[in-house]
């Protein structure tokens, strides 16, 4: 590995450039990737003149991708920013006679890109993958690459949204080459391969495969695409092939269909079961010139408006989190796999089932992840709060959706499509852009069942009936009412349309670590206190409510991360929505947390809640601790006080004698110690 630290940006660009060239050159047959997340220069504001090669960057500041020049809450020194960023790098052309495609993951929001000073493309969207072809702008040798980012808000969605919308080259940024005859690239920054499936049972499903032929030479390309499945241990479950022959400058879709015998079905967080699409695109002589590698799942989902989730005809029900990228102070979204992997380790060890991705599309390591922990998805394109009447920012939200689709059809977790979330509006212009976005997705992917998060109107106004699921954003006993009032709220709606399935898809209290208080006043919610407990006993309460009935196909808690929110000042601090059930560090899983790994979770657990009150007055309090045994024996400084049994999750000490000074508080089950604590009086 090449430490970067310490070298100057000539010297970094040196080693940049020489790997490029090293990898160019190499005779492998396909596709060749080069990744451009060393060595850039970043400008904060707009300049004319970025574009061109000649350009004079060297009072610019050297960065690495992936970058924001935004910090979750100001914590970058600059405060929060939305505008104009300019990106600057070099690289060395790839050999001739291939296709060249620059590949972003994300740029927030709209992407202008620039070789040699020709413009190469132009992307309106700040959270799918999008790539440009620019073949036609390399010229032998070094080249220049510049990058203009624009975070502001036009008529590009989101327009709106409780969050905030980090600007910048936040996701990895790649070279890819390949054979003038290749799959598609320029597929919605899709794959160019599609395997759907019908009639799936545990003996057989009929999977449909296509695979879209770009030739980009000058005659007729004629030649054969190969299909192979395999399965988890690498071995042949299908094997299809199709003869083809696609015009020079054109596109072909071409198409095969075959019967999976006794398939090994996905089935969730219990058996995640996986295959490896593997399509190979051979000439007309049998020499490779691409090959596309998926991994994806045979699944069946459906939801009953009685039973609710139904995975494979079984009852599964979806209880989870909303989660909102893998955010982390300071930098934001520019964020590393290891840290997305870090919060489906937090999520799963809670016990999750589902995930909710909000309020866009996520990093694809997020979809691969959930595929190989079973975690089923639903993930949503960026129509969130307010809707422009333009045809501008209608066929921006299409193509947003369209891109979400293209991209992630291909992952088993993925059960739904969302078509957006609390549109405030009721008007015609609102309903006319949920509709589409509705067409979009059923014309895209028929299989797959759609998704409304309605909020703020009555439970079956129009605009909530658009997907072909509703669910709901409900807050009651945060912003009004009383957190009693969610069962006979969900009780009312149901019997109000029975054969119309419903869900909650948020639903939450904000907590700070720092705020503790028993029993707890009910915070205001745009107040700064926000104490840890009253969250505590907000989701004691739902779930206990939420749980009892099957029908809701989803449960989704608002949000399992605290988030970075520009326009919020609440809580312990400004900038953050502090509604997780982890800070936004991820340093400290909220009580409310354990209270959910209690009810989710098989792994032995225990917790002692409100742990943060270090300091107890008197000379006795009361303990309380959330588990999933069915007996604790509490011990305080090594002394056995006694058990008690674990009643729906819970169990109570309510007059335990402490000493004087430090005290230690151990649970143990079966002679096993699950956690520890220490007070003080």
């Amino acid at each position: 590995m090449i430490s970067w630290i310490g070298k100057s940006l000539a010297a970094s660009l040196l080693m940049s450039l020489l790997v490029l060239a090293t990898a160019a050159s190499a005779e492998v047959p396909g596709r060749r990737t080069h990744p451009l997340d060393q060595t850039w220069r970043f400008h904060q504001g707009d300049i004319d003149a970025s574009t061109q090669p000649s350009a004079d960057d060297q009072s610019w500041k050297s960065v690495r991708l992936p970058h924001t020049w935004n910090g979750a809450d100001g914590e970058d020194g600059g405060g929060y920013v939305r505008g104009v960023g300019w990106y600057r790098t070099n690289f060395v052309a790839p050999s001739s006679g291939r296709r060249v495609w620059i590949e972003f993951d994300g740029a927030a929001l709209q992407t202008e890109a620039f070789v040699n000073g020709r413009a190469v493309g132009r992307h309106d969207g700040g959270y799918a993958r999008f790539r440009f072809d620019i073949t036609d702008a390399l010229r032998p040798g070094e080249n220049t690459l510049a990058v203009r980012v624009d975070s502001r808000s036009t008529n590009v969605a989101p327009l709106g949204g409780d969050f905030t919308v980090f600007g910048g080259l936040y996701r990895p940024v790649r070279l890819i080459e390949t054979a003038p005859l290749h799959i598609d690239l320029a597929d919605f920054g899709g794959p160019g391969v599609v395997m759907t499936s019908q009639g799936v049972s545990a003996v057989s499903a009929d999977l449909d495969l296509q695979a879209r032929i770009a030739n980009d030479g000058v005659q007729t390309a004629r030649g054969l695409v190969r299909w192979r499945l395999l399965d988890a241990q690498g071995l042949e479950a299908m094997v299809l092939e199709a003869p083809f022959a696609v015009a020079a400058g054109a596109i072909r879709v071409v198409e095969e269909a075959g019967r999976l015998e006794a398939p090994r079905l996905w089935r969730g967080v219990s058996d995640p079961q996986l295959y490896t699409l593997e399509t190979t695109v051979r000439d007309a002589t049998g020499q490779v010139v691409d090959v596309v590698t998926l991994a994806t799942g045979v699944r069946d989902f459906k939801v009953d408006p009685v039973q609710g989730a139904m995975l494979n005809g079984v009852a599964t029900p979806m209880r989870g989190v909303n989660y909102f990228h893998a955010g982390r102070p300071g930098r934001g979204l520019a964020v590393q796999d290891w840290e997305i992997d870090q919060d489906f380790q937090i999520m799963s060890e809670m016990g999750s089932s589902a995930l909710r991705f909000v309020h866009f599309q996520h990093p694809q390591h997020a979809y691969d992840l959930a595929d190989e922990l079973g975690l089923m998805v639903w993930t949503e394109a960026p129509l969130n709060g307010a809707v422009d009447a333009s045809q501008a920012f209608s066929d921006n939200l299409a193509q947003q959706m369209t891109e979400l689709i293209r991209q992630n059809r291909h992952h088993p977790s993925v059960v739904i499509w969302g078509l957006g979330n609390e549109v405030y509006a009721t008007d015609d212009p609102a309903n006319a852009a949920i509709a589409r976005m509705q067409a979009v997705a059923k014309a895209e992917d028929p299989q797959r069942l759609t998704a409304y998060a309605h909020c703020c109107q009555d439970d079956l106004d129009r605009k909530a009936l658009h997907a072909d699921l509703t669910a709901y954003n409900r807050y009651f006993g945060w912003y009004d009412d009383d957190f009693a009032r969610i069962g006979t709220w969900a009780d009312e709606r149901h019997a109000r349309a029975p054969d119309r399935p419903m869900a909650v898809s948020e639903y939450g209290a904000g907590a700070s670590v720092r705020h503790q208080q028993t029993p707890p006043i009910r915070p205001r919610p745009d107040g700064d206190w926000h104490p840890e407990q009253y969250q505590t006993d907000f989701h004691q309460a739902y779930w206990r409510e939420l749980r009892q009935r099957p029908w809701l196909w989803s449960n989704f808690i608002w949000v399992g991360f605290d988030l970075a929110s520009d326009g919020r000042n609440e809580g312990d601090r400004p900038g953050i929505n502090d509604k997780g059930l982890v800070t936004y560090d991820r340093s400290v899983r909220k009580d409310a947390w354990y209270w959910y790994q209690a009810n989710w979770s098989q792994t032995p657990m225990a917790h002692i809640v409100d742990r943060r009150m270090t300091s107890r007055p008197g000379a006795t309090t009361a303990i309380r601790a959330f588990s999933n045994r069915p007996t604790l024996a509490l011990q305080v400084n090594g002394v056995v006080v006694s058990a008690a049994e674990v009643v729906d999750h819970e169990a109570v000490w309510p007059d335990v004698q402490l000493k004087p000074g430090l005290n230690r508080i151990e649970l143990t089950s079966e002679g096993v110690t699950l956690d520890t604590a220490w007070l003080s009086r």
